[in-house]
C-alpha cells in the first residue's frame, strides 16, 4: 500500500509514540478493552497532526486509492497533496505564532482546473496570500462538515478589526459574493 517502506516504518514509529502518550478517553478505552496493537484508523487520524496525515497520504503507492481519497473532496491527487502541504505549513506557522495576516507565503498551492464542489474565481486572487488559504479551508470544511460556522466566525473576526486592510490579506473587494462563502 505504501511506496516507501522506510517512510512507512517511520510512520508506524510515530503512530506508536503518539498513541503511547495520548490520554484521550477513546484511546484509553481501546487499550483496556481490545488486544489489537493499533486502534481503528479513525482513532489514529484523530491523534496525528495534519502534517503526519499529509506524510501518510503522499506515501500511498496506489494511484487508485489516492484518486479515491482526493476525489472525496472533488480534487485531483496532485491538488489534494499540494493543499495538504500548504495547510500543514499554515498550521505550523500558526502554532509558532508567525505573522500570517499580510504576508506572502513561500509555498504556492496547486490551482484546481475543475472541482466537484463550489470554488472561487481565482483570476482575481493572489495565491500567495492568506485569503486563498482561507478559501482552501472553507472548501475542505464544506466537504466534511457542511453545517460548520466558519463563514460566520471569519466575518465576525474581520468585523471586530475594521481597521485591518483585508486587501493586504488578498481578499478581493467582492469576496463575500463568491459562492464558496454562501454555502450552508
Amino acid at each position: 500500500y505504501f511506496a516507501n517502506a522506510g517512510k512507512f516504518n517511520q510512520t508506524l514509529v510515530f503512530i506508536e509514540k503518539e498513541l503511547a502518550s495520548n490520554k484521550e478517553d477513546y484511546i484509553e478505552d481501546f487499550r483496556q478493552n481490545f488486544i489489537e496493537t493499533y486502534p481503528p484508523a479513525w482513532m489514529i487520524t484523530e491523534v496525528l497532526s495534519f502534517g503526519n496525515l499529509n506524510y501518510i497520504y503522499s506515501n500511498i503507492s496506489s494511484n487508485h486509492l489516492m484518486k479515491h481519497i482526493a476525489g472525496y473532496f472533488g480534487l485531483k491527487p496532485q491538488v489534494f497533496t499540494s493543499w495538504l502541504t500548504v495547510l500543514a505549513n499554515l498550521r505550523n506557522m500558526c502554532c509558532h505564532h508567525a505573522r500570517i495576516w499580510n504576508r506572502d507565503f513561500m509555498l504556492n498551492p496547486a490551482e484546481p482546473r475543475k472541482t466537484s464542489n463550489v470554488w472561487i474565481d481565482t483570476s482575481k486572487v493572489d495565491k500567495k496570500r492568506i485569503y486563498y488559504r482561507l478559501c482552501m479551508l472553507r472548501y475542505f470544511l464544506s466537504s466534511v462538515s457542511p453545517n460548520n460556522n466558519f463563514n460566520e466566525k471569519l466575518s465576525g473576526l474581520l468585523a471586530d478589526f475594521p481597521s485591518i486592510d483585508i486587501t493586504a490579506m488578498g481578499f478581493p473587494v467582492d469576496w463575500k459574493d463568491e459562492d464558496l462563502w454562501h454555502l450552508l
